[in-house]
């Protein structure tokens, strides 16, 4: 599960689409950018590749209801 999820915009202009995020899994912390057609790019390590399916799903849902709500 997800835990202390933080998104902020990538550009000063907010009405340009891209987000910066982190989060922490098992105890490790994530970071990356979201980007407007969905994609997701890891600025620090990757998380494991079983885990990572889920991972997308769950941050496609918190962006989804954090920035398009």
């Amino acid at each position: 599960m997800i835990q202390h999820f933080q998104y902020k915009s990538m550009y000063d202009n907010k009405q340009l689409p891209g987000w910066t995020f982190s989060f922490y899994f098992s105890g490790k912390k994530y970071e990356g950018n979201y980007h407007k057609n969905g994609s997701i790019e890891w600025t620090s390590h990757e998380p494991p590749a079983v885990k990572q399916e889920d991972l997308k799903k769950q941050l496609h849902e918190l962006m989804l209801f954090h920035v398009y709500e």
